[in-house]
C-alpha cells in the first residue's frame, strides 16, 4: 500500500469521525453548554433583581424607621404635654384643697373666737355680779336679774 492511499483512507475515516461527532456527539454538548449558559444568565438576572429588591427593601425600611421615629417623638411629646397637664391639674386641686382647708380653719378659728368671747362675757358677768354682791353686801339672785345680766352680756 502506498502512503497516498493510506493517507486518503485516514482522511475518509477522519471525515466519518468528524461527521459522526457533529451528528451525535456535538449537539448534546452544545445543548448542555447552552443550557448551562442560560442557567447562568438566569442566575445573574435573579441576582440583579434581588439586588434591586434589596435596595428597595432597604429604602422602605429607612422610611418606616423614620416614620417610627417621628411617631415616637410625637408620642413622647404628647406624653410630656399630658404629664404637664396632670401636674398642673394636681397643683390646681392641691391649691383648691389648701384654700378649703385654710377657709375651714378660719371658720373654726372664728367659731372658737365667738365661743371664747361668749365664755368670757359669761365669766365677766359672773365676776360683775360677785363684785356687785360684795359692794352691796347682799346676795343678788341670778334668776331674778336675768334681764339685767343679759343686757350686761351684750354690752360687754
Amino acid at each position: 500500500m502506498s502512503i497516498t492511499i493510506t493517507f486518503i483512507i485516514q482522511m475518509i475515516v477522519f471525515m466519518i469521525l468528524v461527521g459522526f461527532s457533529m451528528k451525535f456527539i456535538w449537539p448534546p454538548i452544545v445543548k448542555a453548554l447552552d443550557d448551562r449558559a442560560h442557567k447562568i444568565n438566569q442566575g445573574l438576572a435573579a441576582a440583579d433583581k434581588a439586588k434591586t429588591e434589596l435596595s428597595l427593601a432597604n429604602k422602605r425600611i429607612e422610611e418606616e424607621l423614620a416614620k417610627s421615629r417621628n411617631e415616637t417623638t410625637a408620642l413622647l411629646a404628647d406624653a410630656e404635654r399630658r404629664a404637664q397637664a396632670i401636674i398642673q391639674e394636681a397643683k390646681g386641686k392641691a391649691t383648691e384643697e389648701g384654700n378649703k382647708i385654710v377657709a375651714a380653719a378660719k371658720g373654726d378659728a372664728e367659731q372658737q373666737i365667738v365661743r371664747a368671747r361668749e365664755l368670757l362675757r359669761e365669766q365677766v358677768a359672773a365676776l360683775a355680779v360677785k363684785g356687785a354682791e360684795q359692794i352691796l353686801r347682799k346676795e343678788v339672785n341670778a334668776s331674778v336679774h336675768v334681764d339685767l345680766l343679759s343686757r350686761l352680756k351684750t354690752e360687754l
